[in-house]
């Protein structure tokens, strides 16, 4: 089992900042990559950026030039650094996390997901 602890949502004005962090903590023993999604209610759920364990970075179009994703694999956290939001960035945001355990079986978690609301 891996856990993931998501942090940071909160409510903001249009132009505003905020830095979201997702720690995993269990059995990871091999994390492939970590990500951010994010679902609006009755809508599917959106990829917003992933980082692989090598450092490749792929992003949203709706969110280039705004967000920036990283990771501290020491500490098994990924950041996602959301700034010039916009009131359409308002969503439930997901942390993923993609690896394999110590017998290579691979997993798949998702965290509880952290309200991001913008608005004035």
């Amino acid at each position: 089992q891996v856990q993931l602890v998501e942090s940071g949502g909160g409510l903001v004005q249009p132009g505003g900042s905020l830095r979201l962090s997702c720690a995993a903590s269990g059995s990871i023993f091999s994390i492939y990559a970590m990500g951010w999604y994010r679902q609006d209610p009755g809508k599917p759920r959106d990829v917003v950026a992933t980082i692989t364990s090598g450092g490749n970075i792929n992003y949203a179009d709706f969110v280039k030039g705004r967000f920036t994703i990283s990771r501290d694999n020491a500490k098994n956290t990924v950041y996602l650094q959301m700034n010039s939001l916009k009131t359409e960035d308002t969503a439930l945001y997901y942390c993923n996390v993609k690896g394999g355990d110590v017998k290579g079986v691979r997993y798949d978690y998702w965290g509880q997901g952290t309200q991001v609301t913008v608005s004035s």
